[in-house]
């Protein structure tokens, strides 16, 4: 008969418990990430039913012609947001424009080999610092620094392409979509920049060398099989973009002019959802309040129906990748 070692048994012993042990740690975290995921949608369902909640009187009146009237008077409580849909989605457009080939650029500039590594780190370190620049001091940069030096480029948009309905209107005085849709692509870049350059990093190496490896030069690389292969993470950084581009309240309220018409001219001043609740929510009586909590509401569901067909785009180029 043959005894059994004790020192095996002290082992097995510890390793069951040491088992047991992390297990009750990965129920634990489970638990924990769980009530998290479920606290962070019960917010999100929260602040969207309460803002429905203060926006049901101007629902009840308005209905959907709230979304094509034209007319915001508080004096005779009559509103609409179709002025303020426009100019939110005109320049978001204007601030993708711009931001996204210089977002993609700069990724490519960072992560390709075409910037010297003592470049990299500096470049990487201010767009990071652009990304906490307070809102409200690049507003004011923008009134008081930005205007002065790129009116003369609208007026001379204005009267060489005048002709254009986009460039036309009467003479730019600073305040305009334009204007706001440039602050705003300077907002949102670091975003595009960031997440792309992090896409194209965790690449295969493999995708580059194969490419270089059947005679492709460098750049058909990074056009035919880089950007393709890491276009699902590009889109994400857009529309992440493009949703900071839709919600962000100090820079279009200061910069945009706060006009209560629909301008085909960029170069004409114009309102957006965001500008008219932070210029108006401090002295808006009871039903003007209502209809601010509606406009809020319909900026939610554009946001929304944005991360929407976000999600399916990415989905679509993961399929066919």
């Amino acid at each position: 008969m043959t005894l059994a070692d004790p020192s095996n048994q002290l082992t097995s012993r510890s390793l069951e418990k040491r088992t047991s042990t992390i297990r009750v740690i990965d129920i634990g975290f489970w638990g924990l990430t769980l009530l998290l995921a479920i606290g962070a949608g019960a917010v999100l369902l929260w602040v969207i039913l309460q803002t429905a909640i203060e926006a049901t009187p101007a629902i009840r009146e308005f209905g959907l012609g709230f979304l094509v009237n034209t007319t915001w008077n508080p004096v005779t409580n009559v509103y609409g947001v179709l002025p303020q849909i426009y100019g939110t989605l005109v320049t978001a457009f204007i601030a993708l424009v711009i931001a996204v080939p210089l977002g993609i650029g700069v990724a490519v500039f960072l992560t390709e080999g075409f910037a010297p590594k003592w470049v990299t780190t500096p470049i990487a370190f201010a767009i990071e610092l652009i990304v906490a620049i307070p809102s409200v001091v690049l507003g004011i940069w923008g009134i008081f620094i930005l205007i002065p030096m790129i009116r003369p480029v609208f007026r001379f948009l204005n009267s060489n392409f005048g002709w254009i309905p986009l460039f036309g209107g009467a003479t730019p005085s600073g305040n305009n979509l334009l204007l706001v849709g440039l602050v705003l692509s300077i907002m949102i870049v670091p975003i595009i920049i960031s997440i792309t350059r992090s896409t194209f990093e965790v690449l295969p190496r493999d995708l580059r060398n194969g490419s270089l490896a059947l005679g492709a030069t460098r750049w058909e690389t990074i056009l035919r099989v880089l950007i393709p292969a890491g276009l699902s993470g590009i889109i994400s950084s857009v529309m992440l973009g493009m949703g900071r581009a839709m919600g962000e309240t100090m820079v279009a309220a200061m910069l945009v002019g706060n006009a209560n018409r629909i301008n085909i001219s960029w170069l004409q001043p114009g309102s957006t959802i965001t500008g008219l609740i932070a210029s108006q929510f401090g002295e808006a009586g009871r039903t003007q309040v209502a209809a601010l909590m509606y406009a809020g509401l319909v900026l939610m569901i554009l946001s929304l129906v944005v991360n929407i067909l976000a999600e399916l785009v990415i989905r679509r180029f993961q399929n066919i990748e």
